[in-house]
């Protein structure tokens, strides 16, 4: 019996190929450990009152609780503006940056800061506000959130100018065309997948969040992620695991929204050329 056993191992072994699909076992038992375990402990634990019995009452207790749906409309809000505001930030310095030689030197300046931990970056953020005699609240929250996500729209918005061809500058110029016409009729539909792209490594941080609202405005204002975070420090799972739902059926929403619209840009490109 062991003979037999050993001997399947052996063959086994030796017709063993390196393939591509031999790669990806390392990733598919990382999401399934890390991910979709996880997500489906959250499932779970959204269905199961403190006595693991079945039940629909925290789902009640959130969309009947009036803080809880204002905490989440705070979260949408600040992830809005937010993003807003890092694209008319990023995408001059993006595209000035673009322009140049030593733009990916100056990239990399903008992209040292996401080396340090968010939450000392946070804290420092605080020191200079409270140094300076600043009061804490939405602005400084609003700052501080574009402080710590302007990096993630810089970078895929610099990575797709410096991409463009600049033959279809050119052949506006060459056609007529003003500086402000190429950049409205080539440039900008030309960049549509790194504002995308953007907008995507903003917002969706952004609404998840936590600490940094904390921090900011002195603990008087909490996102959704800080409620989250709050309930599963007070044992309430079942009720974090529904926020925990809620905030995850919006990720899901903002990329199925965001790639609905770059498919239709795409589509627009193609049908153009």
């Amino acid at each position: 019996m062991k003979t037999s056993i050993f001997n399947s191992i052996w063959l086994r072994a030796k017709n063993f190929r390196m393939t591509r699909k031999v790669f990806s076992y390392p990733y598919i038992l990382f999401l399934l450990f890390f991910v979709v375990i996880p997500a489906a402990l959250i499932l779970v634990y959204a269905f199961l009152d403190s006595s693991n019995n079945l039940t629909f009452g925290n789902f009640i207790s959130i969309f009947t609780d009036g803080a809880s749906l204002k905490v989440l409309l705070t979260s949408l809000l600040v992830g809005v503006v937010t993003t807003v505001l890092c694209f008319i930030l990023g995408y001059p310095v993006a595209y000035i940056l673009s322009r140049k030689k030593s733009g990916k030197f100056m990239v990399l300046l903008f992209v040292l800061p996401m080396w340090v931990n968010f939450l000392i970056r946070t804290l420092a953020t605080k020191a200079i506000f409270v140094a300076l005699d600043v009061e804490l609240g939405m602005g400084t929250v609003i700052f501080g959130m574009v402080y710590n996500y302007l990096p993630f729209m810089i970078l895929p918005l610099h990575t797709i100018l410096t991409s463009i061809d600049t033959s279809y500058e050119e052949a506006a110029k060459d056609l007529g065309a003003d500086r402000i016409t190429v950049f409205i009729k080539t440039t900008l539909p030309l960049s549509i997948p790194g504002i995308l792209s953007g907008i995507t490594m903003v917002f969706i941080p952004t609404i998840s969040t936590f600490a940094i609202s904390q921090l900011l405005s002195d603990y008087t204002i909490f996102l959704f992620g800080d409620s989250i975070h709050t309930k599963f420090n007070n044992n309430l799972y079942g009720v974090g695991s529904v926020m925990s739902l809620i905030m995850l059926i919006f990720v899901v929403l903002s990329n199925i929204v965001i790639s609905k619209v770059s498919g239709k840009q795409q589509q627009g490109g193609s049908n153009l050329w």
